[in-house]
């Protein structure tokens, strides 16, 4: 199993090269250098340009580097996939994949260009149709010619093309997110969570974070560096979850225990699933762990 943490991911908009700068010094596990919305039409080549030399520059560490790039129905889409593709950040991220066969054209053209194969693709999933297509947009990671690792919730899209409210509690999103995250499991991927638009309420924010980790999430996707401790902070396994999954995984490693499928620990029965479970937070905690490295 090979996990790297990802509770806190981080939207720069490609335009802003001291951003660009700053992201390489900040607490986040990965960043988004946004070629699409925060990018004004007029801007969308200078932003390119100073985006993939970043990425092929360096210097992020070990935070993850993704290109959001334009949408397949834009004018920008081909450069920018075409850029995204010889500065080879660790991902792409593909908004408005609503069908797979995005994906498959996405991938057909990443292979034509001879990208490097350790690029991942990403897929924004933030329309009504790609909610109810999630689990076959999930399956395309069974095809490596997709190279599909994970989703992004572009749930500020979604309440657009939906007409629900963003409230408290996020009620009318609960059920389009969940299933989000069932498909995403299904085939094997990861996902992030939408952004929280009021940067002034810190208070809403943990309670929203809390809320994705209870969710199934893998973290949560940010729009303003002062989010990043606390989504650190909820997204990481507590020392009381870390010690826990070391006293599951040291039962069950113990030669009496080798062949059960369920036993007691402490006085509360855990089965084997919960040691797999165990083992992932362990070494999340010991990623999360690692000093920064340039």
């Amino acid at each position: 199993m090979n996990v790297r943490p990802r509770r806190s991911v981080l939207y720069l908009p490609g335009s802003n090269g001291r951003a660009l700068e700053k992201a390489k010094t900040l607490p986040v596990d990965g960043v988004i250098l946004d070629l699409e919305d925060s990018v004004a039409p007029e801007a969308k080549e200078a932003a390119r340009a100073q985006v993939t030399a970043a990425v092929k520059a360096g210097g992020f560490g070990r935070r993850e580097v993704f290109i959001r790039i334009n949408g397949v129905d834009t004018p920008w889409h081909a450069d920018d996939l075409a850029a995204a593709a010889h500065a080879a950040p660790d991902a792409i991220l593909v908004p408005k994949v609503s069908t797979p066969a995005v994906l498959e054209l996405i991938g057909r053209r990443l292979l034509d260009m001879a990208a490097d194969q350790r690029i991942r693709v990403w897929a924004m999933i933030e329309t009504p149709l790609a909610v109810f297509n999630a689990l076959a947009i999930a399956e395309q990671a069974r095809d490596s010619e997709s190279r599909l690792a994970g989703f992004v919730m572009g749930t500020n899209d979604l309440a657009k093309d939906t007409r629900a409210r963003i409230v408290p509690g996020r009620a009318p999103m609960l059920p389009w997110l969940s299933a989000c995250i069932a498909a995403a499991r299904v085939h094997g991927i990861e996902i992030l969570d939408g952004v929280y638009n009021d940067i002034g309420d810190s208070e809403g924010f943990a309670a929203e974070c809390r809320q994705g980790v209870e969710l199934g999430f893998d973290g949560k996707t940010l729009i303003h560096p002062s989010q990043v401790a606390i989504c650190n902070a909820t997204f990481s396994p507590s020392e009381q979850d870390v010690a826990w999954a070391r006293k599951v995984i040291a039962a069950f490693d113990l030669p009496q225990n080798k062949g059960k499928g369920a036993i007691a620990v402490d006085g509360r029965m855990v089965e084997r699933l919960h040691a797999e479970m165990a083992r992932r937070t362990v070494m999340i905690a010991e990623a999360i762990a690692q000093p920064d490295r340039d």
